[in-house]
């Protein structure tokens, strides 16, 4: 009788503690995207509330290249395009180098994101069938997870979510971030220029031929990126949309002429650890100030906000629609592939994860000011229903997630138990002592584990990536 696959198992040593050293930078990130909301949404309700716009609505950057753009404009655009540098590098070396380059390790936070984007937008479309004057152009604004805010959320409470939830949230949010910039690209672009399209490849090209021979001099990367961008905001394509695709050019591992993966991190390492702190500690939160800056008109402003329609379907989709998203295609995983949960976790942990999931709030407010025109009305009620939405998943999965916690403490203490101090926890080590490094030795001393990675690896993939 075989052993059954389990689902949210821990991965090797390794990836946990760059999941680790990643979420740690992350929840600065959060923290600061906090600050800045709640500068912004105090200004914007304040007496000075003109001023706020005033500074939004300041136009900077030559107009002869029509990058004459207001700074709500540059943050959208610009900054966000830093954010999904990082979320493109982050995808591309979990699926080539990390855990989930075994495909039925994949497949849940795969499966996940995308019932996770579904069911709000079936949500969504549900709510504002009958609404009309372009509602249903918003269906994509509750699909999005934002990881900063969510961990901000778990570091509030302070509860000990385990390395396997972690490393699933933070998968899951990375994948649901790849699917959003594909949604902009294909279903908010209104107008296409094909020459400045077509240009935008050619600096793609020799970025992507420079970083595969290694070459990291920020003189000829930068340029050929902004290069890049700029064409890309040429086009009618989102901007943002350049920041995957340099991001995908990078190569993950070392190639065997320069030592292989035992020689170091790769290129794509090295860029994340040097602008994932630019992303979390400047773009996201600048962006947050500006984006989150709407004037409420106090209870009855709320009130009026909240009976449009699409600030419902933004409030249920994020609310409900993640939780049954995510926990459904989970279970529908679990199902069809015979797996079970780990021993130690349970549903009530999923649906938990799931409502945390459902904190929505850079990307939403991003698709919102794209559906609607930034500033409109419909425009400050999707930020309302963003908030709303966002501050009700998160109070919600803070009260589920906080009742398991002393579940999660002992977790938390079997993984950084080490008996024989060798400065490996117990829990990442084989019966003789040796430290689980790769998914290929789970694969071959761990009998939940069901992949079947190539004979004889026991450092990762080798070749250039």
């Amino acid at each position: 009788m075989t052993t059954p696959t389990r689902l949210f198992s821990r991965g090797s040593y390794p990836e946990a503690t760059r999941i680790a050293a990643v979420l740690r930078k992350e929840t600065i990130g959060g923290a600061l995207l906090l600050v800045g909301t709640v500068i912004a949404l105090v200004w914007a309700n304040s007496p000075w509330a003109e001023s706020y716009e005033a500074l939004r609505d300041t136009r900077v950057g030559p107009e002869s290249l029509h990058l004459d753009l207001t700074l709500g404009t540059w943050a959208a655009d610009g900054l966000l395009a830093i954010f999904f540098f990082v979320v493109g590098l982050e995808l591309k070396r979990e699926f080539v180098a990390g855990d989930l380059r075994d495909p039925r390790r994949a497949a849940l936070p795969v499966a996940a994101a995308v019932g996770g984007m579904v069911v709000p937008a079936v949500l969504f479309v549900l709510v504002n069938l009958g609404t009309g004057d372009g509602a249903l152009r918003g269906w994509a604004i509750p699909t999005a997870t934002d990881i900063a805010f969510a961990l901000a959320v778990l570091a509030v409470i302070s509860t000990h979510l385990p390395t396997a939830l972690r490393t699933f949230l933070l998968t899951l949010a990375v994948v649901d971030d790849l699917l959003a910039i594909t949604v902009i690209a294909i279903f908010y672009t209104s107008e296409l220029a094909v020459t400045p399209l077509l240009l935008s490849l050619v600096p793609l090209a020799v970025f992507g031929f420079l970083v595969q021979k290694r070459i990291r001099s920020w003189w000829l990367l930068i340029p050929l990126a902004v290069i890049t961008w700029v064409l890309m905001h040429e086009s009618g394509v989102h901007a943002t949309v350049a920041g995957v695709l340099l991001a995908f050019t990078v190569p993950v591992v070392r190639s065997q002429a320069a030592g292989g993966p035992d020689a170091g991190p790769g290129l794509a390492e090295h860029l994340e650890h040097r602008i994932r702190p630019i992303s979390a500690g400047f773009a996201v939160p600048v962006f947050a100030f500006f984006a989150a800056g709407v004037t409420i008109g106090g209870f009855s402003g709320l009130v009026e906000s909240l009976s449009d329609p699409v600030a419902i379907g933004i409030v249920v989709g994020l609310v409900a629609g993640k939780t049954l998203g995510i926990t459904g295609a989970t279970w529908l995983v679990s199902r069809f592939t015979r797996a079970e949960l780990d021993e130690s976790l349970g549903w009530p942990d999923v649906i938990g994860l799931s409502m945390l999931a459902g904190i929505g709030f850079t990307v939403s407010l991003l698709i919102g000011a794209l559906a609607y025109g930034e500033g409109s009305l419909r425009d400050e009620h999707v930020k309302v229903g963003v908030l709303v939405g966002t501050l009700t998943a998160a109070a919600l999965a803070a009260i589920l997630l906080k009742s398991r916690d002393r579940r999660y403490r002992r977790i938390a203490q079997e993984e950084t138990e080490d008996l024989n101090a060798d400065g490996v926890p117990d829990v990442y080590q084989t019966e003789d002592g040796r430290q689980i490094r790769t998914v290929d030795d789970k694969a071959t001393h761990d009998p939940d584990w069901k992949g079947t990675p190539p004979p004889g690896r026991t450092t990762g993939p080798s070749s250039d990536t």
